[in-house]
């Protein structure tokens, strides 16, 4: 899995690519990426089945100088964290973690 940050020249936005690799990705039908700046909707930001490897990608537009809390969501039903993400911190259910990016 991966991220990869790329500023405008203002540094105001910048867009963001989230990455599922190939060795998750075989396994799963479906992805979606959930958070705060989506207000955890699971249908907002559906990501993309690469044909090339199988692997799920998407880009997102976010503000900079923010921090967002996010999660992916596989086959509707399981949870995952992104391990390259800039820190992870409890979610207030104290069941687990949510992926934090820091632009």
């Amino acid at each position: 899995m991966s991220l990869k940050k790329q500023f405008n020249k203002d540094k105001t936005k910048c867009k963001v690519t989230f990455r599922i690799g190939k060795d998750i990705a075989k396994d799963i039908d479906s992805a979606s990426l959930v958070g705060d700046f989506n207000n955890w909707n699971a249908t907002a930001n559906e990501m993309n089945k690469l044909k090339k490897d199988g692997s799920f990608s998407i880009i997102i537009e976010l503000d900079a100088s923010k921090e967002y809390l996010f999660r992916y969501l596989l086959n509707g039903n399981v949870w995952i964290n992104e391990p390259e993400a800039d820190a992870q911190i409890p979610t207030p259910y104290g069941d687990s973690e949510n992926s934090v990016i820091k632009l």
